[in-house]
């Protein structure tokens, strides 16, 4: 059944389709996820409207989109989906795809966040938000956006100046190594 609706949809979507491996097809575009969406607002295209766009093959035009670097994965929409779609993952996917293409993010700071965040799992085993937070602020150069929140946390003691120490260090230092080809 699912080779017969691939067949019925243009190349672009098959391609596009087949590395996903997400079931866009089955989406009937209730508008379940866009409605729970806790960002929504801040995206140009609604979690559906992405979907019926990958559906249609529009790739240029979805990779290049904002919502897609807005997601919050938080995974609201593939809990509302009443067809099981895991729009969350899609929406990593196409993430994933952007960069990995050389398309440049509509948002900015968000790659720049997501890798400060992932160093910070790195170097320490997990996070240190004030590590991490300093090595971002450092790669967008907007210092002291923050300073006043950021102090006011660090005095009320939700800000550790030292990371926390864990075992098994070397466990999560694994996730990081390439593996061979």
């Amino acid at each position: 059944m699912l080779e017969k609706r691939m067949m019925n949809s243009s190349p672009a979507y098959q391609d596009f389709f087949a590395e996903s491996g997400i079931q866009v097809q089955d989406c009937y575009q209730c508008q379940k996820c866009s409605a729970g969406c806790p960002v929504a607002f801040a995206m140009d295209y609604k979690p559906n409207q992405i979907m019926q766009m990958v559906s249609l093959g529009m790739k240029d035009r979805v990779l290049s989109s904002k919502t897609i670097w807005v997601c919050a994965s938080c995974y609201t929409c593939s809990t509302r989906c009443p067809n099981d779609i895991d729009i969350a993952k899609m929406m990593d996917w196409l993430r994933q795809t952007a960069l990995r293409e050389g398309v440049a993010p509509a948002e900015k700071e968000v790659p720049l966040f997501h890798a400060a965040f992932l160093d910070s799992i790195r170097i320490h085993g997990r996070i240190h938000e004030l590590g991490m937070m300093a090595r971002y602020k450092m790669k967008t150069g907007r210092y002291w956006d923050d300073f006043r929140l950021g102090w006011k946390m660090f005095t009320k003691g939700k800000l550790k100046l030292w990371p926390s120490r864990i075992s098994r260090k070397k466990e999560i230092a694994v996730l990081f190594t390439k593996p061979k080809p």
